[in-house]
């Protein structure tokens, strides 16, 4: 069986403890790896090696850091097979996709290090004979803390931006999927960086918590739920290090009288029923006008029910599974709950029998704003539908809501879409398509789903800090 073990200051560690982390297939519930836990010395070293990494890679030319990041971004694209090859086993997911997630995580890889040149400072005007020249500059050691559902590439989307801007990093990839990462390290080995300028640690919270409150760490970075949000907050506390928080998502889609509905359906389904609707921008709630609900209905019934689900490493076409059994009795008891309140279930709903967390696409309509299927994340393939009379009402409860971190509208108005691009209260606006948070982009939620955001400039300008230098003439 495979052991994988945790890669500090350019090298894999031998353990310096017994603990052992078992990695499960989803699909099957088997055990298909060990991975070694940190100790809390372990991950005190680990910040110590990058932050004396930091002290050469800052001074390091940006151009030559992101030569360096375009042999890491080789590399990937190299090892591609391999990461794919241990997220599928860790994740459910086919080895297509799997594999497809590593070449993308290359390809942001190699956008970031792009920025190299465009790390710009300022000149700003004085009312003073004074020159006042603004500096960018990087942080110092990030804490990279990665979620299971996509965990190559938001590996590389938060590392590369943090590498190109000066920081060194200290990678903390979920429980769940961390064998993927450590294909990653042997990726960073091929491409050559310095000696601690990645690290890439699997550990339990306690330790985990060691890791984040380190006097050093000067940015903790995570994709996650509110709650794991919160306590990084508390962490930052410790230290007042910054916070780059990717929060929950409840991504409403309005779908206009005027929409092309059947486009709109097979959309809004490809979008929750993608690796088992565990995605931060999956569709979480859907508002129909009233004229055409229930053809929209109908045509979303059609193609949930058509959704099947089991192993993707034997049939690739179909939906896989949760990442463990406690997520599938939560979303279960969320779907039971709001049928009890008055939800009409239009397809799936019942918990399969047999190996593996898997979950049935699940449709319900007749739901209402004040049901919690409606007002909290389910992460998973549920979609609950509300009727709607005007574009006004259906805004106002796109936005009576504590998330904002995406949204979607179906509409061949441009009224209409300018109405809601300039009201609602989200992050991101898709108009006639789904979510795919583009990396030139910048994907940051509203209210609860967040502080900062990743991708784009404004993502790699997370990692940096200002300095001001007054100069008399």
């Amino acid at each position: 069986m495979r052991l994988d073990r945790n890669f500090a200051n350019g090298c894999f560690i031998d353990a310096a403890s017994d603990e052992l982390i078992a990695v499960t297939n989803p699909a099957t519930e088997a055990v298909i790896a060990h991975v070694t836990g940190a100790t809390r010395a372990e991950a005190i070293a680990a910040v110590d090696a990058a932050a004396a990494a930091q002290k050469g890679w800052r001074k390091l030319p940006s151009a030559e850091r992101a030569v360096y990041l375009h042999k890491l971004a080789d590399a990937l694209t190299e090892c591609a097979p391999a990461i794919g090859a241990a997220l599928a086993l860790e994740s459910g997911k086919s080895v297509a996709d799997a594999t497809n997630e590593a070449v993308y995580a290359g390809q942001i890889t190699r956008y970031h290090a792009e920025w190299a040149r465009r790390i710009e400072g300022e000149v700003i005007p004085s009312d003073t004979p004074d020159e006042n020249l603004l500096h960018r500059e990087p942080i110092g050691v990030v804490a990279c803390l990665i979620p299971f559902n996509y965990p190559v590439y938001t590996f590389m989307r938060k590392v590369a931006p943090a590498l190109i801007a000066g920081n060194t990093v200290v990678v903390r990839p979920s429980n769940n999927t961390p064998t993927s990462a450590f294909e990653i390290a042997k990726a960073v080995e091929k491409a050559g960086l310095p000696a601690g300028v990645v690290n890439i640690l699997a550990m339990n919270h306690a330790t985990a918590e060691a890791l984040c409150t380190h006097p050093k760490v000067g940015v903790i970075t995570l994709t996650g739920s509110v709650g794991a949000g919160r306590k990084v907050l508390e962490y930052c506390k410790a230290n007042i290090a910054k916070p780059s928080l990717e929060l929950g998502g409840k991504t409403p889609a309005i779908i206009e009288a005027d929409a092309d509905l059947e486009k709109a359906a097979r959309d809004l389904v490809a979008s929750k029923t993608t690796h088992c609707g565990q995605l931060c921008t999956a569709i979480e709630r859907v508002y129909v006008q009233e004229s055409v609900h229930d053809r929209f209905v109908a045509l979303l019934k059609k193609h949930m029910s058509a959704v099947e689900s089991g192993d993707r490493s034997e049939q690739p076409s179909l939906m896989g599974p949760l990442v463990n059994d406690a997520s599938r009795q939560s979303i279960h008891g969320m779907v039971e709950r709001a049928i009890a309140a008055g939800a009409t279930l239009e397809t799936g709903g019942r918990l399969p029998q047999g190996k593996g967390f898997f979950y049935p696409a699940t449709l319900l309509s007749n739901c209402r704003q004040d049901m919690e299927i409606i007002q909290e994340e389910t992460f998973g393939p549920i979609m609950p539908v509300v009727k709607y009379r005007t574009l006004d009402e259906a805004l106002e409860m796109a936005n009576d809501h504590q998330f904002g971190l995406s949204s979607v509208l179906y509409t061949e108005n441009y009224r209409s879409a300018m109405k809601i691009a300039n009201g609602i209260e989200a992050g991101e606006l898709y108009v006639n398509r789904t979510p795919a948070d583009p990396y030139q982009g910048f994907h940051a939620g509203w209210k609860r789903s967040g502080l900062g955001g990743d991708d784009g400039k404004h993502g790699m300008l997370e990692f940096t800090q200002t300095r001001l230098v007054v100069m008399k003439y």
